[in-house]
């Protein structure tokens, strides 16, 4: 499985926080995996448990920083898909020291062309590229 696929169950997985209590997010991922679309062989499935479950331990940091950097937005007004792929290349440019921040970003430009709106792209962006300063 590629890095790509690997962001993607990534992403899709931390989408439902926006729609869940933290005290279901452990059975939320047994869910997401019992789904045909997103079963993976035990190795992979646990580096998206892994990372996914750093993101969450976070959200509350990351959340601040982008409210801080994405001037005029604020998370309550992004977007839920935009806000995941914010949260998730967030947490890559900040703490996972194994992916470069322009893979980050450009990784996160991708994932807003496959899933966002026509203007999640730039959005992404342009919000990600405060973060590299």
């Amino acid at each position: 499985m590629s890095r790509r696929e690997l962001r993607e169950l990534i992403f899709k997985l931390l989408f439902r926080v926006e729609f869940n209590q933290k005290e279901e997010l452990a059975q939320q991922e047994v869910f997401f995996f019992e789904d045909e679309e997103n079963q993976a062989e035990e190795e992979y499935s646990d580096q998206v448990k892994g990372k996914f479950r750093r993101i969450v331990e976070r959200l509350d940091e990351i959340d601040a920083m982008l409210n801080e950097k994405a001037k005029g937005w604020s998370t309550n007004r992004m977007g839920k898909v935009d806000l995941t792929i914010l949260r998730l290349a967030v947490f890559e440019i900040k703490y996972d020291e194994e992916i470069p921040t322009g893979v980050a970003i450009n990784e996160a430009v991708e994932l807003a062309k496959k899933f966002g709106q026509d203007s999640s792209p730039a959005f992404i962006n342009g919000v990600l590229a405060k973060f590299t300063g």
